[in-house]
């Protein structure tokens, strides 16, 4: 005999299925698979880590501009397709989710057209190369109802879930001032004049894509594009993401009312060896006003020269009205340490990350929103992408991010939406 199906039972069951029902065919795509068909995007650098943390999925397609980098991916996934261009990859009938692990001024043309025909996504970071792309990307991502996640790998780190923990029960007090440096250094000097030969098999024009034009030479491609603004953003684009996303996260930081950045004289075609950033956040609640500073190339707080933090490498200091909380990836740390030598620390409240990968997979299996979907991630890196706007114009931006401009700095616009080269219009 059958089981007999409560009407509890039975009405729990027709609600889920209007529900799932209800949803558009773009968030139903890949929903209650065994195994995605994922695409990636660029495999090199980058690309080749994301490609083997997503690789328990079916990899049916591997694109790149480059047959070499291509073609040294594929021996891993025989089944996958191999393409040139990502549209021709997006194109096919096969596909629920792409990963974008391309240099940044292709990260939004990429994620964009897979968006639009109803693919999930995982992009690197930061989640674009300009404000207005990466503007664009999350409104996109909402409106198609798309299961989505920006590649802060360090987001699913046990070490940050904690520190949020304890910056949020209070432990350090209100924190009204937030530091982030990273010694690393991504500065190109002035743009290459020698123009050797394409390398056969590099398709540049496509590796181009909506920058402007330039002859290829290997300062760009394969590794050093973030070096230059054409394509990259610089050791702030680079790690920004990263550290800053801690304090976004812990303190629930929103889009700041200024940014104001100083550095080396600007180079028009390449990044700076060093830059201090300052964002200015509002109160939010009953939480005080917060100014977040960003060091990179050498430059730190000031509280390393007074001794009063450890030797650190590149971190992150909550500064709070009862001590400070230092932190890095790994570790973290309460001072002055004899005052918290007896304290409690909170209950854990944010589940261990199964993978930050595989938050997004089993988020397009079985619904769920991942940590680092693109609404979060795009407050965060319209933050970061606007500390190199400020440094550029060499003014301090008072931001309207409902406007997406700054209120007093027209010399900004051409930065925050870039002139995209014709054919690649977003």
């Amino acid at each position: 005999m059958k089981p007999r199906v409560t009407r509890r039972e039975f009405l729990a069951a027709s609600a889920a299925i209007a529900v799932t029902a209800a949803l558009p065919a773009s968030a139903q795509r890949g929903r209650g698979k065994d195994k995605l068909n994922i695409g990636v995007i660029g495999v090199y650098n980058r690309g080749r880590d994301n490609l083997d943390a997503v690789s328990g999925q079916n990899i049916v397609a591997l694109c790149d501009v480059d047959k070499k980098l291509r073609e040294s991916a594929a021996p891993k996934f025989p089944s996958a397709k191999l393409h040139v261009d990502f549209r021709e990859m997006i194109e096919r009938e096969d596909l629920d989710a792409v990963v974008v692990a391309t240099p940044d001024h292709m990260h939004a043309p990429a994620a964009l057209y897979a968006m639009n025909k109803g693919l999930h996504v995982y992009c690197e970071k930061p989640l674009a190369h300009s404000v207005y792309e990466v503007r664009k990307m999350a409104e996109t991502a909402r409106k198609k109802r798309l299961v989505t996640q920006m590649g802060t790998q360090i987001h699913a780190t046990v070490n940050y879930r904690r520190v949020v923990e304890l910056v949020q029960s209070g432990v350090i007090g209100p924190v009204r001032e937030v530091h982030c440096w990273v010694d690393r250094q991504w500065s190109g000097g002035d743009r290459p004049k020698d123009t050797p030969p394409i390398p056969a098999g590099l398709h540049w024009d496509l590796w181009l894509g909506p920058a402007p034009e330039r002859p290829y030479n290997p300062a760009y491609h394969p590794f050093n594009w973030r070096r230059w603004w054409d394509f990259g953003g610089g050791t702030l684009g680079d790690m920004g993401c990263h550290h800053m996303d801690l304090p976004y996260w812990a303190l629930n930081l929103g889009h700041p009312l200024s940014v104001y950045a100083e550095g080396p004289e600007p180079n028009s075609d390449s990044t700076p060896g060093w830059l201090i950033v300052r964002y200015e956040h509002p109160a939010r609640g009953a939480q005080p006003p917060v100014t977040l500073t960003w060091r990179h190339g050498g430059k730190r707080p000031e509280y390393f020269a007074e001794g009063t933090l450890p030797s650190w490498g590149d971190g992150t200091l909550f500064v709070g009205e009862k001590g400070m909380l230092l932190a890095d990836y790994g570790r973290y740390l309460l001072l002055p340490e004899k005052d918290f030598a007896n304290i409690t620390r909170p209950t854990p409240s944010i589940p261990e990350s199964i993978g930050h990968h595989n938050e997004w997979i089993e988020a397009i299996k079985n619904g769920g929103t991942p940590l680092c979907n693109f609404d979060y991630a795009s407050v965060l890196t319209e933050a970061v992408l606007l500390g190199n706007v400020s440094y550029r114009v060499g003014k301090k931006l008072e931001w309207d991010p409902k406007r997406l401009r700054a209120s007093n700095c027209s010399e900004a616009d051409s930065l925050i939406k870039p002139t995209f080269r014709k054919g690649w219009e977003l």
